[in-house]
């Protein structure tokens, strides 16, 4: 327990357990005297849904691969998010002064096919903009993701990307405006790096 516990400081997933008598094998080697991955749990934060694009496959008809934001700051309030919602639908520009969503991570899968279907039709009803595939939404959700660590990133506004994102769960029990925050990010990268200065909260890394 204590190997797995400090497997993020080496840069990996958790540990692989395998008997002393058991075969090195090729392929899955699952069961008696097989390898076991024990895997770290995730870390986890709540994103904004911003983006979405349709699935492949059986899920080709549904939009079920989504882009996630986090906040350059936390909201005052529901009246400030709204705000930024409102100029989202009207396709304004972000204000670089003020608050803003940041785009951060994609992810697919990890939801019901019920889940899918009625965010499907979220996405539909809040599509703002397209880009080719890619429907840019209004804001409206919040969905918890798993992750395995961050690091920057000069591909993403926000500075930051996630290490493996997935969809934990649809945060459907949780105000969209109530997502985390750069700065808390940015704070649990630094924990991860054993970096010791705390992030200028709020601050924006330029794109």
């Amino acid at each position: 327990a204590a190997w797995r516990a400090g497997a993020r400081a080496r840069g990996t997933e958790g540990l692989m357990l395998k008997p002393l008598d058991g075969p090195y094998a090729t392929g899955r080697t699952r069961g008696p005297g097989g390898w076991l991955k024990w895997k770290l749990d995730p870390l986890q934060l709540d994103l904004v849904l911003v983006h979405a694009q349709a699935g492949h496959g059986r899920r080709a008809g549904l939009h079920t691969d989504y882009g996630f934001a986090v906040w350059n700051r936390p909201p005052r309030d529901a009246a400030e998010a709204e705000a930024v919602a409102e100029a989202i639908a009207r396709r304004e520009p972000p204000d670089p002064d003020g608050l803003q969503l940041l785009p951060l991570a994609k992810a697919y899968g990890g939801l019901t096919d019920a889940e899918f279907t009625a965010v499907d039709r979220i996405v539909r009803a809040t599509t703002v903009q397209r880009f080719g595939p890619v429907r840019a939404l209004r804001p409206t959700q919040v969905f918890e993701i798993g992750f395995e660590g961050v690091q920057r990133s000069p591909r993403h506004r926000s500075g930051l990307a996630l290490r493996f994102p997935r969809m934990l769960r649809w945060r459907q029990d949780k105000p969209w405006w109530q997502a985390d925050d750069l700065a808390s990010v940015e704070s649990l990268r630094r924990r991860l790096d054993g970096e010791a200065e705390d992030p200028t909260p709020g601050e924006v890394p330029p794109p």
